[in-house]
């Protein structure tokens, strides 16, 4: 991908443009590291600069605001991207290379990256039939599938990020109805599975509107006779394949009700990998589910 990394410079707060829709692929970040970031850029300065194509901020919202409030310098670099599209590829691998996510959010972002590319390809398909540029102006369809590329990309299998393609169709789709929900399934404050989230990629309308409701009032996770965790939804039942899991919850803390949705999220996501030699994908699934104990260790 072509870009060239301009020297920093300092920029008005007026003259960058803050992209709504990148902004919400953007994870939420948790109150004590606001306020640790804070702490940080008044202590020490913004050390790290702001990165920018044609003004629209794409990586440092937190800092923006922190430098606004206090009224301090804006160092920011700028990107040379081809589109729109690049840009929100660049600024997926970015949040994946440098963040630790989630085995959740990391499924959204390659899901993201997924349709970001086809549309990439779509485009240069268009551009290559028509156009009369060039052809090293003009961006080459790959030879080998999205899917394999991305696969490779992610040291994962080709049918992992055909999955996470299906998850993120179903998070944007709740998205566009309800951003507050979206924010909850990434975040983890709503526990839903992948395979949940796969098969209402091809629900209906309907289906989406009364998932998102029943996560609203609470009735989303319902429990069957038989001790089983499933969904209720208009789309049917769907069991989140933890039918082991009969402990009933009344009287657990909140802290042990976490720790067991996380547990469930992190034994699906090993289950995934479980007859693959996919070790680095363990590994980050492993690494996930220890940062995301050390935040639940930090907040008892």
């Amino acid at each position: 991908m072509p870009q060239e990394l301009i020297y920093y410079i300092i920029t008005e707060a007026s003259d960058i443009i803050v992209d709504e829709e990148f902004k919400r692929i953007l994870p939420v970040r948790s109150k004590s590291e606001l306020e640790g970031l804070e702490n940080s850029i008044l202590k020490y300065g913004c050390i790290e600069p702001l990165i920018l194509w044609e003004n629209i901020l794409l990586d440092g919202h937190n800092r923006l605001k922190i430098l606004m409030e206090h009224g301090l310098p804006i160092k920011t670099v700028s990107l040379e991207l081809r589109s729109r599209e690049e840009a929100l590829v660049w600024l997926i691998d970015f949040q994946i290379t440098r963040r630790n996510l989630t085995p959740m959010q990391l499924s959204y972002y390659r899901g993201l990256h997924y349709h970001t590319e086809k549309k990439i390809i779509s485009n240069a398909v268009g551009i290559n039939q028509f156009s009369e540029v060039e052809e090293h102006n003009v961006p080459q369809p790959p030879k080998q599938s999205t899917a394999a590329r991305l696969a490779d990309h992610y040291n994962v299998s080709s049918m992992t990020i055909k999955r996470d393609a299906q998850v993120a169709t179903a998070i944007n789709t709740i998205g566009e109805t309800s951003p507050e929900t979206k924010t909850d399934i990434l975040s983890g404050v709503t526990h839903i599975t992948k395979k949940q989230l796969k098969e209402l990629s091809s629900g209906t309308a309907e289906d989406v509107s009364t998932v998102i409701a029943e996560i609203q009032d609470g009735s989303f996770i319902s429990r069957k006779p038989g001790g089983s965790n499933a969904v209720v939804s208009g789309f049917g039942t769907l069991n989140d394949g933890n039918s082991d899991d009969k402990q009933d919850t009344t009287d657990m803390q909140p802290w042990e009700i976490e720790f067991g949705k996380m547990t469930d999220e992190f034994r699906n996501e090993l289950r995934s990998h479980a007859k693959t030699e996919d070790t680095a994908s363990v590994r980050s699934a492993f690494r996930s589910y220890i940062v995301m104990l050390e935040e639940l260790y930090d907040r008892i």
